[in-house]
Protein backbone atom coordinates (compact mmCIF):
# COMPACT_ATOMS: atom_id res chain seq x y z
CA UNK A 1 0.00 0.00 0.00
CA UNK A 2 1.25 3.44 -0.86
CA UNK A 3 1.58 6.11 1.80
CA UNK A 4 0.44 9.09 -0.23
CA UNK A 5 -1.58 9.98 -3.31
CA UNK A 6 -0.74 12.59 -5.92
CA UNK A 7 -3.13 15.56 -5.85
CA UNK A 8 -3.61 15.27 -9.60
CA UNK A 9 -5.08 11.79 -9.18
CA UNK A 10 -7.46 13.16 -6.54
CA UNK A 11 -8.68 15.73 -9.03
CA UNK A 12 -9.03 13.09 -11.74
CA UNK A 13 -11.27 11.04 -9.47
CA UNK A 14 -13.41 14.04 -8.61
CA UNK A 15 -13.93 14.98 -12.27
CA UNK A 16 -15.20 11.59 -13.35
CA UNK A 17 -18.73 11.88 -14.75
CA UNK A 18 -19.86 8.45 -13.55
CA UNK A 19 -19.56 9.34 -9.87
CA UNK A 20 -22.83 9.19 -7.88
CA UNK A 21 -23.35 12.03 -5.40
CA UNK A 22 -24.54 11.57 -1.81
CA UNK A 23 -24.57 13.48 1.43
CA UNK A 24 -23.23 10.45 3.29
CA UNK A 25 -21.60 7.14 2.38
CA UNK A 26 -21.53 4.32 4.94
CA UNK A 27 -19.04 1.50 4.63
CA UNK A 28 -20.74 -1.58 6.05
CA UNK A 29 -24.26 -2.99 6.37
CA UNK A 30 -23.96 -4.85 9.66
CA UNK A 31 -25.44 -3.92 13.01
CA UNK A 32 -23.91 -0.43 13.06
CA UNK A 33 -24.25 0.27 9.35
CA UNK A 34 -27.94 -0.62 9.18
CA UNK A 35 -28.93 1.55 12.12
CA UNK A 36 -26.75 4.45 10.96
CA UNK A 37 -28.37 4.22 7.53
CA UNK A 38 -31.85 4.27 9.09
CA UNK A 39 -31.06 7.29 11.27
CA UNK A 40 -29.63 9.36 8.42
CA UNK A 41 -32.48 8.52 6.05
CA UNK A 42 -34.94 9.56 8.74
CA UNK A 43 -33.04 12.85 9.03
CA UNK A 44 -33.47 13.49 5.30
CA UNK A 45 -29.94 12.82 4.02
CA UNK A 46 -29.12 11.08 0.75
CA UNK A 47 -27.14 7.99 1.74
CA UNK A 48 -25.40 5.05 0.09
CA UNK A 49 -24.15 2.02 1.99
CA UNK A 50 -21.53 -0.31 0.50
CA UNK A 51 -20.83 -3.80 1.83
CA UNK A 52 -18.58 -6.55 0.53
CA UNK A 53 -20.98 -9.33 1.59
CA UNK A 54 -23.75 -10.89 -0.45
CA UNK A 55 -26.31 -9.90 2.18
CA UNK A 56 -26.79 -7.62 5.14
CA UNK A 57 -25.75 -8.54 8.68
CA UNK A 58 -22.00 -8.06 8.86
CA UNK A 59 -20.65 -10.45 11.49
CA UNK A 60 -23.88 -12.45 11.37
CA UNK A 61 -23.65 -12.85 7.61
CA UNK A 62 -20.07 -14.15 7.55
CA UNK A 63 -19.86 -16.24 10.72
CA UNK A 64 -21.92 -19.28 9.72
CA UNK A 65 -19.76 -21.88 11.42
CA UNK A 66 -21.59 -24.49 13.52
CA UNK A 67 -22.23 -23.21 17.04
CA UNK A 68 -22.00 -19.47 16.23
CA UNK A 69 -24.29 -17.48 18.52
CA UNK A 70 -24.64 -14.48 20.82
CA UNK A 71 -22.86 -14.53 24.16
CA UNK A 72 -25.04 -11.65 25.37
CA UNK A 73 -28.70 -12.29 26.13
CA UNK A 74 -30.63 -12.04 22.84
CA UNK A 75 -33.15 -9.50 24.11
CA UNK A 76 -30.32 -7.19 25.25
CA UNK A 77 -28.42 -7.44 21.97
CA UNK A 78 -31.21 -6.57 19.51
CA UNK A 79 -31.99 -2.99 18.56
CA UNK A 80 -33.92 -0.82 21.02
CA UNK A 81 -34.72 2.17 18.79
CA UNK A 82 -38.11 0.78 17.72
CA UNK A 83 -40.68 -0.37 20.25
CA UNK A 84 -42.67 -1.90 17.40
CA UNK A 85 -39.66 -3.98 16.31
CA UNK A 86 -39.05 -5.22 19.84
CA UNK A 87 -42.67 -6.31 20.18
CA UNK A 88 -42.80 -7.97 16.75
CA UNK A 89 -39.66 -10.08 17.06
CA UNK A 90 -39.68 -13.30 19.09
CA UNK A 91 -36.25 -14.47 20.22
CA UNK A 92 -36.21 -18.27 20.11
CA UNK A 93 -33.24 -18.76 22.47
CA UNK A 94 -31.72 -16.87 25.36
CA UNK A 95 -28.48 -16.76 23.37
CA UNK A 96 -29.54 -16.65 19.76
CA UNK A 97 -27.75 -18.64 17.04
CA UNK A 98 -26.37 -17.25 13.76
CA UNK A 99 -29.25 -18.30 11.47
CA UNK A 100 -31.78 -16.43 13.61
CA UNK A 101 -29.49 -13.43 13.99
CA UNK A 102 -29.11 -13.14 10.24
CA UNK A 103 -32.89 -13.46 9.78
CA UNK A 104 -33.38 -10.70 12.34
CA UNK A 105 -31.07 -8.25 10.57
CA UNK A 106 -32.71 -9.03 7.22
CA UNK A 107 -36.08 -8.39 8.86
CA UNK A 108 -34.80 -5.00 10.04
CA UNK A 109 -33.50 -4.12 6.56
CA UNK A 110 -36.92 -4.92 5.07
CA UNK A 111 -39.06 -3.37 7.80
CA UNK A 112 -37.31 -0.01 7.53
CA UNK A 113 -36.88 -0.16 3.71
CA UNK A 114 -33.10 0.02 3.82
CA UNK A 115 -32.25 -2.27 0.92
CA UNK A 116 -32.68 0.32 -1.90
CA UNK A 117 -29.84 2.30 -0.32
CA UNK A 118 -27.39 -0.62 0.01
CA UNK A 119 -24.97 -1.93 -2.60
CA UNK A 120 -23.92 -5.48 -1.74
CA UNK A 121 -20.94 -7.41 -3.14
CA UNK A 122 -19.20 -4.04 -3.27
CA UNK A 123 -16.04 -3.88 -1.21
CA UNK A 124 -14.76 -0.35 -0.77
CA UNK A 125 -11.13 -0.34 -1.87
CA UNK A 126 -10.24 3.36 -1.87
CA UNK A 127 -11.46 6.54 -0.21
CA UNK A 128 -9.79 9.87 -1.05
CA UNK A 129 -10.47 13.26 0.55
CA UNK A 130 -10.59 16.22 -1.84
CA UNK A 131 -9.44 19.30 0.08
CA UNK A 132 -10.80 21.69 -2.56
CA UNK A 133 -14.37 20.42 -2.31
CA UNK A 134 -14.29 19.00 1.24
CA UNK A 135 -15.76 15.78 -0.13
CA UNK A 136 -14.77 12.12 -0.17
CA UNK A 137 -14.32 10.11 -3.34
CA UNK A 138 -15.05 6.41 -2.82
CA UNK A 139 -14.35 3.52 -5.16
CA UNK A 140 -15.22 -0.16 -4.85
CA UNK A 141 -13.39 -3.19 -6.16
CA UNK A 142 -16.18 -3.83 -8.67
CA UNK A 143 -15.78 -0.36 -10.16
CA UNK A 144 -18.55 1.64 -8.47
CA UNK A 145 -17.65 5.26 -7.76
CA UNK A 146 -19.41 7.68 -5.45
CA UNK A 147 -18.77 10.99 -3.72
CA UNK A 148 -20.02 12.33 -0.41
CA UNK A 149 -19.51 15.05 2.14
CA UNK A 150 -19.44 12.66 5.11
CA UNK A 151 -17.87 9.20 5.10
CA UNK A 152 -18.77 6.79 7.91
CA UNK A 153 -16.77 3.62 8.52
CA UNK A 154 -19.13 1.05 10.04
CA UNK A 155 -16.77 -1.81 9.24
CA UNK A 156 -17.11 -3.73 12.51
CA UNK A 157 -14.63 -4.42 15.28
CA UNK A 158 -14.25 -8.16 14.63
CA UNK A 159 -14.52 -8.54 10.87
CA UNK A 160 -10.95 -8.50 9.49
CA UNK A 161 -10.17 -12.21 9.44
CA UNK A 162 -6.65 -13.12 10.53
CA UNK A 163 -4.85 -16.04 8.93
CA UNK A 164 -1.09 -16.41 9.30
CA UNK A 165 0.88 -16.86 6.10
CA UNK A 166 1.29 -20.59 6.59
CA UNK A 167 3.76 -22.09 4.15
CA UNK A 168 2.15 -24.68 1.90
CA UNK A 169 -1.48 -23.75 2.58
CA UNK A 170 -2.32 -23.79 -1.13
CA UNK A 171 -0.89 -27.30 -1.44
CA UNK A 172 -3.38 -28.83 1.01
CA UNK A 173 -5.44 -31.40 -0.88
CA UNK A 174 -8.43 -31.29 1.44
CA UNK A 175 -10.82 -28.44 2.19
CA UNK A 176 -9.95 -25.53 4.47
CA UNK A 177 -11.55 -22.28 5.61
CA UNK A 178 -11.49 -19.58 8.28
CA UNK A 179 -14.41 -19.62 10.72
CA UNK A 180 -15.21 -16.05 9.68
CA UNK A 181 -15.70 -17.13 6.07
CA UNK A 182 -17.68 -20.34 6.53
CA UNK A 183 -19.34 -21.24 3.22
CA UNK A 184 -23.07 -20.63 2.95
CA UNK A 185 -23.63 -24.22 1.82
CA UNK A 186 -21.75 -25.52 4.83
CA UNK A 187 -19.01 -28.13 5.03
CA UNK A 188 -19.66 -31.85 5.25
CA UNK A 189 -17.70 -32.97 8.31
CA UNK A 190 -19.43 -36.29 8.95
CA UNK A 191 -16.86 -39.05 9.30
CA UNK A 192 -14.00 -36.71 8.40
CA UNK A 193 -10.60 -36.13 10.02
CA UNK A 194 -10.75 -32.48 11.06
CA UNK A 195 -8.11 -30.13 12.40
CA UNK A 196 -9.08 -26.92 14.19
CA UNK A 197 -6.33 -24.33 14.63
CA UNK A 198 -7.10 -21.99 17.53
CA UNK A 199 -8.97 -22.08 20.83
CA UNK A 200 -10.46 -18.59 20.98
CA UNK A 201 -14.13 -17.61 21.05
CA UNK A 202 -15.08 -19.03 17.64
CA UNK A 203 -13.25 -22.31 18.20
CA UNK A 204 -14.85 -22.71 21.61
CA UNK A 205 -18.28 -22.53 19.95
CA UNK A 206 -17.33 -24.64 16.92
CA UNK A 207 -15.54 -27.54 18.60
CA UNK A 208 -18.46 -28.91 20.68
CA UNK A 209 -20.83 -28.44 17.74
CA UNK A 210 -18.81 -30.72 15.44
CA UNK A 211 -17.11 -33.12 17.84
CA UNK A 212 -19.80 -35.81 17.65
CA UNK A 213 -20.04 -35.99 13.86
CA UNK A 214 -16.37 -36.03 12.89
CA UNK A 215 -14.34 -39.23 12.80
CA UNK A 216 -11.44 -37.57 14.58
CA UNK A 217 -10.79 -34.03 15.78
CA UNK A 218 -7.36 -32.50 16.43
CA UNK A 219 -7.28 -29.14 18.20
CA UNK A 220 -4.16 -26.99 17.90
CA UNK A 221 -3.92 -24.66 20.89
CA UNK A 222 -1.49 -21.79 21.41
CA UNK A 223 -3.00 -20.11 24.49
CA UNK A 224 -5.76 -21.62 26.63
CA UNK A 225 -8.71 -19.45 27.66
CA UNK A 226 -10.98 -19.09 30.68
CA UNK A 227 -14.14 -20.45 29.08
CA UNK A 228 -17.45 -19.90 30.84
CA UNK A 229 -20.58 -22.11 30.58
CA UNK A 230 -23.22 -20.35 28.47
CA UNK A 231 -26.16 -22.44 29.71
CA UNK A 232 -28.33 -21.59 26.73
CA UNK A 233 -31.94 -22.75 26.45
CA UNK A 234 -35.11 -21.92 24.50
CA UNK A 235 -37.19 -18.91 25.48
CA UNK A 236 -40.54 -20.12 26.78
CA UNK A 237 -43.84 -18.48 25.87
CA UNK A 238 -44.13 -17.05 29.38
CA UNK A 239 -40.58 -15.70 29.24
CA UNK A 240 -41.26 -14.13 25.83
CA UNK A 241 -44.25 -12.27 27.23
CA UNK A 242 -42.28 -11.13 30.25
CA UNK A 243 -39.37 -9.92 28.10
CA UNK A 244 -41.64 -7.86 25.86
CA UNK A 245 -43.42 -6.35 28.85
CA UNK A 246 -40.10 -5.51 30.50
CA UNK A 247 -38.13 -4.02 27.59
CA UNK A 248 -37.99 -0.49 29.05
CA UNK A 249 -36.52 -1.82 32.28
CA UNK A 250 -34.16 -4.21 30.46
CA UNK A 251 -32.75 -1.47 28.23
CA UNK A 252 -32.49 1.00 31.12
CA UNK A 253 -30.59 -1.53 33.21
CA UNK A 254 -28.15 -2.19 30.35
CA UNK A 255 -27.58 1.50 29.85
CA UNK A 256 -26.61 1.95 33.50
CA UNK A 257 -23.89 -0.71 33.60
CA UNK A 258 -20.22 -0.26 32.77
CA UNK A 259 -20.21 -2.57 29.72
CA UNK A 260 -23.85 -2.04 28.67
CA UNK A 261 -24.70 -5.59 29.75
CA UNK A 262 -27.77 -6.52 31.76
CA UNK A 263 -25.51 -7.72 34.57
CA UNK A 264 -24.64 -5.28 37.35
CA UNK A 265 -21.60 -5.68 39.59
CA UNK A 266 -22.02 -6.44 43.26
CA UNK A 267 -20.83 -3.15 44.84
CA UNK A 268 -19.00 -5.05 47.57
CA UNK A 269 -15.40 -6.11 47.45
CA UNK A 270 -14.80 -9.85 47.41
CA UNK A 271 -13.09 -9.35 50.77
CA UNK A 272 -16.04 -7.62 52.41
CA UNK A 273 -17.44 -11.09 53.05
CA UNK A 274 -16.07 -14.31 54.52
CA UNK A 275 -14.26 -16.87 52.31
CA UNK A 276 -17.31 -19.14 52.63
CA UNK A 277 -19.71 -16.42 51.46
CA UNK A 278 -17.36 -15.50 48.65
CA UNK A 279 -17.19 -19.05 47.30
CA UNK A 280 -20.95 -19.46 47.71
CA UNK A 281 -21.50 -16.42 45.47
CA UNK A 282 -19.01 -17.69 42.89
CA UNK A 283 -20.82 -21.05 42.80
CA UNK A 284 -24.29 -19.50 42.63
CA UNK A 285 -23.33 -17.34 39.67
CA UNK A 286 -21.42 -20.21 38.02
CA UNK A 287 -24.71 -22.05 37.65
CA UNK A 288 -26.36 -19.15 35.83
CA UNK A 289 -26.11 -18.31 32.13
CA UNK A 290 -23.87 -15.92 30.25
CA UNK A 291 -21.55 -13.26 31.60
CA UNK A 292 -23.25 -12.88 34.97
CA UNK A 293 -20.62 -15.16 36.51
CA UNK A 294 -18.25 -12.22 36.64
CA UNK A 295 -20.23 -9.11 35.63
CA UNK A 296 -22.72 -9.67 38.47
CA UNK A 297 -20.00 -10.71 40.91
CA UNK A 298 -17.95 -8.65 43.35
CA UNK A 299 -16.70 -5.57 41.50
CA UNK A 300 -13.02 -6.29 42.15
CA UNK A 301 -12.99 -9.71 40.49
CA UNK A 302 -12.59 -7.76 37.23
CA UNK A 303 -9.76 -5.57 38.50
CA UNK A 304 -6.07 -6.44 38.82
CA UNK A 305 -5.37 -7.68 42.33
CA UNK A 306 -6.05 -10.37 44.89
CA UNK A 307 -9.78 -10.77 44.15
CA UNK A 308 -9.03 -11.42 40.48
CA UNK A 309 -6.20 -13.80 41.38
CA UNK A 310 -8.57 -15.85 43.52
CA UNK A 311 -11.31 -15.85 40.90
CA UNK A 312 -8.84 -16.89 38.20
CA UNK A 313 -7.95 -19.91 40.32
CA UNK A 314 -11.66 -20.63 40.84
CA UNK A 315 -12.04 -20.86 37.05
CA UNK A 316 -8.91 -22.98 36.69
CA UNK A 317 -10.27 -25.48 39.19
CA UNK A 318 -13.57 -25.65 37.32
CA UNK A 319 -11.65 -26.65 34.21
CA UNK A 320 -9.72 -29.30 36.12
CA UNK A 321 -12.99 -30.75 37.43
CA UNK A 322 -14.42 -31.19 33.93
CA UNK A 323 -11.46 -32.77 32.11
CA UNK A 324 -10.70 -36.36 33.12
CA UNK A 325 -7.08 -36.60 32.00
CA UNK A 326 -5.04 -34.39 34.38
CA UNK A 327 -2.35 -33.82 31.74
CA UNK A 328 -4.90 -32.57 29.20
CA UNK A 329 -6.64 -30.55 31.92
CA UNK A 330 -3.43 -28.67 32.72
CA UNK A 331 -2.93 -27.96 29.02
CA UNK A 332 -6.36 -26.30 29.01
CA UNK A 333 -5.78 -24.27 32.17
CA UNK A 334 -4.65 -20.65 31.51
CA UNK A 335 -1.55 -19.75 33.50
CA UNK A 336 0.01 -16.86 31.58
CA UNK A 337 -2.74 -14.25 31.97
CA UNK A 338 -5.44 -13.38 34.50
CA UNK A 339 -9.15 -13.95 34.12
CA UNK A 340 -10.51 -10.98 32.14
CA UNK A 341 -7.22 -10.31 30.34
CA UNK A 342 -9.02 -11.68 27.28
CA UNK A 343 -12.75 -11.58 26.60
CA UNK A 344 -13.96 -14.80 28.29
CA UNK A 345 -15.50 -17.10 25.65
CA UNK A 346 -18.84 -18.69 26.48
CA UNK A 347 -19.12 -22.41 25.80
CA UNK A 348 -21.54 -25.32 25.76
CA UNK A 349 -19.74 -28.55 26.62
CA UNK A 350 -16.34 -27.38 25.38
CA UNK A 351 -14.18 -28.98 28.06
CA UNK A 352 -16.09 -32.28 27.97
CA UNK A 353 -15.09 -32.64 24.29
CA UNK A 354 -11.54 -33.39 25.44
CA UNK A 355 -12.82 -36.46 27.30
CA UNK A 356 -13.80 -38.05 23.99
CA UNK A 357 -11.59 -40.79 22.52
CA UNK A 358 -11.70 -39.18 19.07
CA UNK A 359 -10.27 -35.82 20.20
CA UNK A 360 -6.60 -34.84 20.49
CA UNK A 361 -5.20 -31.58 21.91
CA UNK A 362 -1.87 -30.34 20.51
CA UNK A 363 0.19 -27.62 22.20
CA UNK A 364 1.60 -25.43 19.40
CA UNK A 365 3.47 -23.20 21.80
CA UNK A 366 5.56 -26.25 22.68
CA UNK A 367 5.67 -27.55 19.10
CA UNK A 368 4.83 -24.71 16.64
CA UNK A 369 3.15 -25.29 13.29
CA UNK A 370 5.90 -25.32 10.67
CA UNK A 371 3.84 -25.64 7.52
CA UNK A 372 0.69 -26.95 5.89
CA UNK A 373 1.39 -30.08 3.87
CA UNK A 374 -0.65 -31.64 1.05
CA UNK A 375 -2.06 -34.07 3.63
CA UNK A 376 -2.41 -31.86 6.71
CA UNK A 377 -0.37 -29.93 9.27
CA UNK A 378 3.25 -30.38 10.26
CA UNK A 379 4.40 -29.16 13.66
CA UNK A 380 7.91 -29.28 15.12
CA UNK A 381 7.04 -32.67 16.61
CA UNK A 382 4.79 -34.50 14.13
CA UNK A 383 2.64 -34.40 11.00
CA UNK A 384 -1.14 -34.74 11.24
CA UNK A 385 -3.34 -35.80 8.33
CA UNK A 386 -6.76 -34.22 7.72
CA UNK A 387 -9.65 -34.11 5.32
CA UNK A 388 -10.66 -30.63 6.54
CA UNK A 389 -8.73 -27.85 8.30
CA UNK A 390 -10.57 -25.03 10.06
CA UNK A 391 -8.58 -21.94 10.98
CA UNK A 392 -10.21 -20.34 14.03
CA UNK A 393 -7.50 -17.70 14.24
CA UNK A 394 -9.61 -14.70 15.17
CA UNK A 395 -9.49 -11.18 13.84
CA UNK A 396 -7.35 -8.10 13.41
CA UNK A 397 -9.70 -6.32 15.79
CA UNK A 398 -11.05 -2.77 16.12
CA UNK A 399 -9.13 -1.10 13.27
CA UNK A 400 -8.15 -4.09 11.11
CA UNK A 401 -10.98 -3.74 8.58
CA UNK A 402 -10.50 0.02 8.44
CA UNK A 403 -6.81 -0.32 7.58
CA UNK A 404 -7.54 -2.79 4.79
CA UNK A 405 -9.10 0.12 2.88
CA UNK A 406 -6.77 2.63 1.20
CA UNK A 407 -7.93 5.83 2.90
CA UNK A 408 -6.18 9.12 2.08
CA UNK A 409 -6.79 12.33 4.00
CA UNK A 410 -5.32 15.81 3.88
CA UNK A 411 -2.14 16.09 1.84
CA UNK A 412 -2.72 12.60 0.44
CA UNK A 413 -1.53 10.98 3.67
CA UNK A 414 -2.75 7.42 4.16
CA UNK A 415 -4.49 6.22 7.30
CA UNK A 416 -2.22 3.17 7.30
CA UNK A 417 0.75 5.53 7.52
CA UNK A 418 -0.78 7.52 10.35
CA UNK A 419 -1.62 4.38 12.36
CA UNK A 420 1.80 2.80 11.76
CA UNK A 421 2.79 3.43 15.40
CA UNK A 422 -0.66 2.72 16.80
CA UNK A 423 -4.27 3.86 16.62
CA UNK A 424 -4.88 7.58 17.14
CA UNK A 425 -8.38 9.06 17.50
CA UNK A 426 -10.29 11.72 19.34
CA UNK A 427 -13.35 10.45 21.21
CA UNK A 428 -12.97 7.24 19.10
CA UNK A 429 -14.98 8.91 16.31
CA UNK A 430 -12.40 10.88 14.29
CA UNK A 431 -8.70 11.03 13.59
CA UNK A 432 -6.88 14.30 12.88
CA UNK A 433 -6.00 14.95 9.25
CA UNK A 434 -9.07 13.11 7.93
CA UNK A 435 -11.94 15.63 7.85
CA UNK A 436 -15.53 14.38 7.58
CA UNK A 437 -14.42 10.78 8.20
CA UNK A 438 -16.29 9.26 11.13
CA UNK A 439 -15.37 5.96 12.78
CA UNK A 440 -17.87 3.58 14.37
CA UNK A 441 -15.26 0.97 15.27
CA UNK A 442 -13.71 2.70 18.27
CA UNK A 443 -13.55 0.92 21.60
CA UNK A 444 -14.75 -2.65 21.88
CA UNK A 445 -15.45 -5.26 24.49
CA UNK A 446 -18.92 -4.47 25.85
CA UNK A 447 -22.44 -5.40 24.82
CA UNK A 448 -21.98 -4.13 21.30
CA UNK A 449 -25.45 -3.07 20.16
CA UNK A 450 -26.29 -1.39 23.46
CA UNK A 451 -23.05 0.60 23.39
CA UNK A 452 -23.12 1.56 19.70
CA UNK A 453 -26.75 2.70 19.37
CA UNK A 454 -26.13 5.89 21.42
CA UNK A 455 -22.95 6.57 19.41
CA UNK A 456 -24.88 6.34 16.14
CA UNK A 457 -27.56 8.67 17.50
CA UNK A 458 -24.88 11.14 18.64
CA UNK A 459 -23.23 11.05 15.23
CA UNK A 460 -26.56 11.58 13.48
CA UNK A 461 -27.24 14.65 15.64
CA UNK A 462 -23.71 15.86 14.89
CA UNK A 463 -24.18 15.62 11.11
CA UNK A 464 -27.55 17.36 11.42
CA UNK A 465 -25.82 20.15 13.35
CA UNK A 466 -23.21 20.51 10.62
CA UNK A 467 -25.94 20.74 7.98
CA UNK A 468 -27.91 23.33 9.97
CA UNK A 469 -24.83 25.50 10.46
CA UNK A 470 -23.55 25.14 6.87
CA UNK A 471 -20.33 23.50 8.04
CA UNK A 472 -18.35 22.03 5.14
CA UNK A 473 -15.87 20.01 7.16
CA UNK A 474 -15.36 18.69 10.68
CA UNK A 475 -12.04 17.38 11.87
CA UNK A 476 -10.50 16.33 15.18
CA UNK A 477 -7.83 18.78 16.28
CA UNK A 478 -4.33 17.43 16.81
CA UNK A 479 -4.32 18.79 20.36
CA UNK A 480 -7.59 17.05 21.26
CA UNK A 481 -6.35 13.84 19.68
CA UNK A 482 -3.08 13.93 21.63
CA UNK A 483 -4.99 14.45 24.88
CA UNK A 484 -7.41 11.62 24.08
CA UNK A 485 -4.58 9.20 23.24
CA UNK A 486 -3.07 9.99 26.65
CA UNK A 487 -6.42 9.25 28.33
CA UNK A 488 -6.70 5.93 26.48
CA UNK A 489 -3.16 4.88 27.32
CA UNK A 490 -3.59 5.81 30.98
CA UNK A 491 -6.83 3.79 31.15
CA UNK A 492 -4.95 0.83 29.70
CA UNK A 493 -2.50 0.84 32.61
CA UNK A 494 -5.42 0.13 34.99
CA UNK A 495 -7.11 -2.55 32.91
CA UNK A 496 -6.91 -6.33 32.98
CA UNK A 497 -7.18 -6.16 29.20
CA UNK A 498 -3.57 -5.03 28.82
CA UNK A 499 -2.29 -8.01 30.82
CA UNK A 500 -2.58 -10.49 27.95
CA UNK A 501 -1.67 -10.60 24.26
CA UNK A 502 -5.30 -10.20 23.25
CA UNK A 503 -7.09 -8.30 20.49
CA UNK A 504 -7.79 -5.55 23.03
CA UNK A 505 -4.18 -4.45 22.51
CA UNK A 506 -3.50 -5.91 19.06
CA UNK A 507 -1.36 -8.59 20.67
CA UNK A 508 -2.85 -11.39 18.57
CA UNK A 509 -1.52 -9.92 15.31
CA UNK A 510 2.24 -10.22 14.68
CA UNK A 511 3.80 -6.82 14.01
CA UNK A 512 0.73 -4.81 14.99
CA UNK A 513 1.63 -1.85 17.23
CA UNK A 514 0.67 -2.67 20.79
CA UNK A 515 -1.88 -0.14 22.03
CA UNK A 516 -4.99 -0.18 24.18
CA UNK A 517 -7.88 -0.36 21.69
CA UNK A 518 -10.86 -0.41 24.04
CA UNK A 519 -12.76 2.59 25.36
CA UNK A 520 -11.10 4.46 28.24
CA UNK A 521 -14.44 5.04 30.01
CA UNK A 522 -17.48 2.95 30.86
CA UNK A 523 -20.45 2.99 28.47
CA UNK A 524 -22.26 5.66 30.57
CA UNK A 525 -18.98 7.59 30.81
CA UNK A 526 -18.54 7.60 27.04
CA UNK A 527 -22.11 8.83 26.53
CA UNK A 528 -21.56 11.61 29.06
CA UNK A 529 -18.28 12.66 27.43
CA UNK A 530 -19.82 12.82 23.96
CA UNK A 531 -22.77 14.83 25.30
CA UNK A 532 -20.39 17.28 26.98
CA UNK A 533 -18.39 17.74 23.79
CA UNK A 534 -21.55 18.38 21.76
CA UNK A 535 -22.95 20.80 24.35
CA UNK A 536 -19.72 22.81 24.08
CA UNK A 537 -20.09 23.29 20.34
CA UNK A 538 -18.21 20.08 19.50
CA UNK A 539 -15.21 21.01 21.54
CA UNK A 540 -11.98 19.46 20.29
CA UNK A 541 -13.17 19.40 16.68
CA UNK A 542 -12.34 21.98 14.01
CA UNK A 543 -15.45 23.11 12.12
CA UNK A 544 -14.95 25.01 8.86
Amino acid sequence: MVDSLEKSSVADLAQADDVEQFDVIIIGAGITGLYQLHCLLQAGFSVRSFDDAGGVGGTWYWNRYPGARFDSESYTYGYSFSEELMQEWDWKEHYSAQPENERYLNYVADKFNLRPHIKLNSRVSTAVYNEETSRWQVETENGLRAECQFLIAAVGILSARYLPDFEGIDDFQGKWCHTGNWPREGIDLAGKRVGVVGTGATAVQLIPAISQEVAHLTVFQRTPNYCSPLRNRPVTTEEQEQIKASYPEIIEQCMETAGAFIHKFDPRSAFDVSPEERMAQHERLWNKGGFGKFLANFYDVMMPGEANDEYSEFFRNKIRERVHDPVVAEMLVPKTHPFGGKRPPCESGYYEVFNQDNVLLVDVKKAPIERITPKGIKTADAEYEFDVIVFAMGYDAINGSLLRIDIYGEGGRSLQDKYAQGQRTYLTVQTAGFPNLFLLNGGGGGNFTRAVEPLIEWLTECICYLREHNVKSMEASWEAEDAWVDIVNEAGTRSLRTMADSWYVGGNIPGKPRAYLASPYTAPGMRAKRAEVAANGYEGFILK
